[in-house]
């Protein structure tokens, strides 16, 4: 180390020394010859004129990075870093599973990256800040613990999901991809525990996930190679591919990628987990999601938030599948669950429409004990957020799993229905219920209504408030 004198002027006020006995001491030393001590973390060298402060010029050395922001928060099995009151902070998503996993539901563990991560990674140039990947690694243990399994392990295979999560909600705007941590060594530990064609189905779904949404090749590319094979085997569903085929199809999307960016499929899971944070950060700033933030006047927001859970899968056969609801029906407001389940099936197919889902009274025949539970579940949320809640979940293999949970849009008619009828539930006051009331919904009312007694002819799907005249047009052959 070098020591090299200051002038006074240029340094600031000289340490006070809080002990008299230090004080004892530089009055001795300032007779003795020129000497140096340490201070209270401070340099000084006395003479016997005095004492002149002096700087100390040490050989560069790059710090430990050291952060004392907290950027990843973890929760499952009654407990949680956060809760529904930091949707700034996890997004409206993350903090929703944090709030339902501390009242006790059953929400498959999982750690949310915070939104102020993603605006550190948008003003680093699009790259992790530093410490961030550390800190996800170690939620990652959290989870692994939790589930008494390891991303990359064939014999103990962890699959996760990785999903955005603003603060407002920005449905279809931004990425989510499913089954992450599978390659052909997982794939083939995950079939010998749980059969070969649920894996290999979810392997396929992955490699077009991850392809689409990190890798950027059109989703089209692996419909192709679907179509093409359901054509070969006579099948009309995907559920009508047998193992084999599916584990044909796997190697056909494989090749997708190489002939259409030039690279082999990415086989490291942790790789594989680092693409898929930075593609859900990347989809923060994506041309349609800027675009939908300015065509709804959406400003302020630090960005999305990465929630990265443990998979719960709802196409492990018939015993399994997934679900979106409303806890009261949103359109007329009545008292009753409203909404759609697939047996077989994974979150995306009933978004997708791949499939035409049931009716949920359904789940009641096929899954009585699921169903019974996720009955009860609607019940503690309504209470708990005293509102008419949004909801999807999986079932896998006759067990709950809740995956989210929302305030639910309404009708105009649906929002006065529900306000009237929990304010004599005994769940909000009359200032709260008057209040959920919005000045859209008071529109809808105003429009016109129709109760007709003639004969009904045709169905539509509803695009907008009240009722308006025009023409429908049918085939030929439809007209009988």
């Amino acid at each position: 180390m070098i020591l090299k004198s200051a002038d006074e002027s240029c340094l600031p006020t000289r340490l006070k020394q809080r002990r008299t006995g230090d004080h004892q001491r530089l009055n001795h030393h300032h007779r003795q010859p020129r000497f140096i001590r340490w201070v209270s973390g401070g340099i000084e060298a006395h003479t016997s004129g005095g004492s002149v402060p002096i700087r100390a010029v040490l050989n560069p050395v790059s710090p430990p990075v050291v952060t004392t922001k907290k950027r990843v928060f973890t929760f499952g099995k009654g407990r949680s870093d956060g809760n529904k009151d930091m949707k700034s902070l996890l997004g409206g998503k993350g903090a929703n599973l944090a709030e339902m996993a501390s009242i006790g539901l059953s929400v498959p563990p999982g750690l949310t990256i915070s939104t102020e991560a993603c605006d550190e990674y948008q003003q680093s140039g699009k790259k992790l800040p530093p410490g961030l990947w550390d800190e996800i690694l170690e939620g990652l243990q959290f989870v692994q613990k939790e589930m008494g399994a390891s991303l990359g392990d064939p014999s103990k295979p962890l699959l996760l999901s990785v999903r955005s999560g603003a603060a407002i909600s920005m449905p279809g705007m931004m990425d989510t991809v499913l089954n992450l941590g599978l390659n052909d060594e997982v794939v083939a530990g995950l079939a010998g525990k749980s059969g070969a064609r649920f894996a290999y189905d979810s392997y396929r779904r992955f490699l077009d996930m991850f392809g689409n949404v990190v890798m950027g090749i059109p989703h089209a590319l692996f419909e192709e190679k679907l179509e093409q094979l359901k054509a070969e085997k006579g099948v009309h569903l995907d559920t009508g591919l047998t193992a084999a085929d599916l584990k044909d199809l796997v190697e056909q999307y494989k090749d997708v990628y190489v002939e259409a960016k030039g690279e082999k499929f990415p086989t490291d899971p942790k790789k594989q987990l680092e693409l898929a944070v930075n593609a859900v950060f990347d989809s923060w700033d994506s041309p349609r999601a800027n675009k939908y933030r300015s065509i709804n006047q959406i400003t302020g927001l630090k960005g999305t938030a990465v929630n990265i859970q443990c998979m719960v899968f709802g196409n492990m056969g018939d015993t399994s599948g997934t679900g979106v609801l409303f806890t009261r029906n949103p359109s007329t407001g009545e008292k009753k669950l409203y909404g759609e389940f697939l047996i077989n099936a994974q979150g995306e197919d009933v978004v997708a429409g791949i499939r035409t889902p049931q009716d949920l009274v359904t789940m009641e025949t096929c899954m009585p004990d699921a169903y019974r539970e996720l009955v009860e579940n609607c019940e503690i949320l309504e209470r708990h957020y005293k509102d008419m809640m949004d909801i999807e979940f999986t079932v896998q293999e006759n067990r709950l799993w809740m995956l989210q949970c929302r305030t639910g849009k309404r009708t105009g008619k649906g929002a006065v229905t529900i306000a009237v009828e929990m304010v004599n539930e005994g769940l909000i006051d009359t200032k709260t219920a008057i209040k959920r009331v919005e000045t859209q919904h008071l529109d809808q009312l105003l429009h016109p209504q129709v109760q007709s007694a003639g004969l009904r002819v045709g169905k539509g799907s509803k695009t907008g408030p009240g009722c308006n005249g025009s023409f429908f047009s049918m085939g030929w052959d439809q007209l009988g």
